[in-house]
């Protein structure tokens, strides 16, 4: 069994998706791990701030299988892919990492680059070494440039 960390965000009725989201992926793949939630503002365009979080789960489904439950997943929230990559998202949610495998795209490199992605994951995988780095998720976010955490905690809004 492989544990899967995957991002999960929304800036289009939030609190509502983050919620549908979870409750979709706990309906699919049970107990899971999920961060505390972070609000960051948009990156790329002009709009409403971002809620972020980091969930974690132990799956026997391979990378391909987990990617296509998660876009059925955006889709029923109402995800358009025909829209920018940086654009409002009624629900994104991308594979971090899946055990320590090194893969198309896994870990995924918005690990390192964004806040919203690093902080939670550092809070529910700190002393976990990024696969390639070889250096833990606590310590990518201890030396994360002070200028770039742009994210904030929030109180959780969900059961």
């Amino acid at each position: 069994m492989a544990k899967v960390y995957l991002s999960i965000g929304s800036n289009i009725n939030k609190e509502v998706n983050i919620n549908s989201g979870i409750q979709a992926l706990a309906d699919i793949y049970g107990k899971l791990e999920i961060s505390s939630i972070y609000q960051s503002p948009a990156i790329g365009f002009n709009g409403n701030a971002f809620l972020n979080a980091v969930i974690a789960f132990y799956s026997q489904d391979d990378i391909n299988t987990i990617k296509q439950q998660l876009k059925q997943i955006e889709t029923r929230h109402g995800r358009q892919r025909q829209q920018p990559r940086f654009s409002p998202r009624p629900l994104d949610l991308d594979i971090l990492l899946y055990d320590n495998v090194i893969a198309d795209n896994i870990p995924r490199g918005e690990i390192v680059k964004y806040a919203f992605v690093l902080q939670p994951l550092a809070e529910i995988a700190g002393e976990q070494l990024h696969p390639q780095l070889k250096v833990s998720f606590q310590q990518l976010w201890a030396e994360f440039p002070s200028t770039e955490k742009n994210c904030q905690k929030i109180n959780q809004f969900f059961d």
